[in-house]
């Protein structure tokens, strides 16, 4: 589809190509719905139950038995009118579900064991919206979420800022001391490392921190705790031995509101734009790129490259290099006739130009 521009059109229909779509057959469990994708079409062949129990619990009411959607999940729910409905990365009680509730407050929050699933779930009509992070203000960019931007068709609508604060969770009865080891997300173990290294426990990666302090509570582990949040040890009825455990308490992850179809931007409030460009090998090609912005006086909060997938490698002059895809956002409104005439001048000479999203900013910190 084309984003319209007041004498412009900057098209994302010249994107590098998709992987062709396969056929496949689906049974959907949590929904008991047999359905049949066809070239994306879905069909429903036969239905044996209407009860559904994808995401079936709401915020106020959640427990540690909702069970994140997986890729057998995709082809057999649907919305049940009950609410906008948030997919995001985890189990309850993670970080990211904190960030859907400070999007959508009331939210019923859809919780995903994959990136993609969350994509998915947007796509396929299971969820009304995704909330996913890309940025940590320790950990840096989100790689493997900029590519799936690429690669699915989905907006984004905003962004949400969350400040994460660590807690030490264990059983109840268990003690500091008894600790052995500590579970949690990479990302998470890293930011508490003067704390983890002063007690003295052997660290253990998993795929997220609600996950962890879900996994000791099962478990009922005396010698294990989690590093997670404050929700998720009520969640899971753990204790919180210690708090706000990282490093560094100034730790902001950034998060995109992701939707099926774009907002309509304004200028009623400060706004920013996401795009992502490819650009022809040269000297000084990204410099040009970067100049339509600055001789327009429009401000660049955040650059990130990454290689094509599709053809990682180009010959110039008998010399390989990576052919790189750069995500940037600035700051302006697609309703600005500034921020239309940088794109203008940007796609006389970009080889891929997509605008993802204009979106309110979110000057809010919680």
């Amino acid at each position: 589809m084309a984003t319209k521009l007041h004498g412009a059109s900057i098209s994302s229909s010249c994107h590098p190509p998709s992987p062709k779509s396969s056929s496949c057959k689906i049974k959907v469990i949590t929904t008991r719905v047999s359905i049949q994708r066809t070239n994306q079409s879905l069909r429903r062949i036969s239905k044996i139950s209407c009860c559904s129990e994808v995401g079936a619990a709401s915020t106020n009411s959640r427990s540690q038995n909702k069970r994140p959607l997986t890729t057998t999940d995709l082809t057999g729910s649907f919305k049940d009118g009950s609410g906008i409905r948030v997919a995001y990365q985890g189990v309850s009680g993670a970080y990211s579900e904190s960030a859907a509730e400070k999007a959508y407050p009331n939210c019923e929050t859809v919780p995903c064991e994959q990136f993609d699933i969350a994509f998915q779930a947007v796509e396929n009509w299971i969820a009304d919206r995704a909330v996913l992070p890309i940025e940590n203000s320790l950990g840096g960019s989100i790689h493997r979420n900029y590519d799936l931007l690429l690669r699915h068709r989905l907006h984004i609508v905003g962004e949400v800022q969350l400040s994460v604060r660590h807690c030490l969770l264990a059983n109840h009865d268990v003690k500091i001391e008894d600790l052995k080891r500590v579970l949690s997300h990479p990302q998470a173990l890293a930011q508490c490392e003067h704390t983890l290294t002063r007690l003295k426990v052997v660290r253990e990666a998993v795929d997220d921190t609600a996950g962890a302090a879900q996994f000791v509570a099962q478990h009922k582990l005396k010698d294990t705790g989690a590093v997670a949040s404050v929700g998720a040890a009520r969640i899971y009825d753990l204790n919180v031995l210690a708090q706000d455990i990282q490093d560094d308490s100034d730790n902001i992850t950034r998060f995109l509101m992701l939707a099926r179809d774009p907002i309509i931007p304004g200028t009623d409030r400060p706004f920013k734009t996401s795009i992502v460009f490819s650009l022809d090998e040269g000297p000084g090609m990204l410099y040009k790129a970067l100049a339509v912005f600055s001789m327009r006086d429009i401000n660049l909060t955040k650059m990130e490259s990454r290689p094509q997938r599709k053809r990682p490698l180009v010959n110039n002059d008998g010399l390989k290099h990576f052919d790189y895809l750069f995500y940037c956002d600035f700051e302006a409104s697609m309703a600005d006739y500034n921020a239309q005439n940088a794109l203008k001048h940007l796609k006389e000479f970009a080889t891929f130009l997509r605008v993802l999203g204009s979106y309110p900013m979110d000057i809010n910190l919680v």
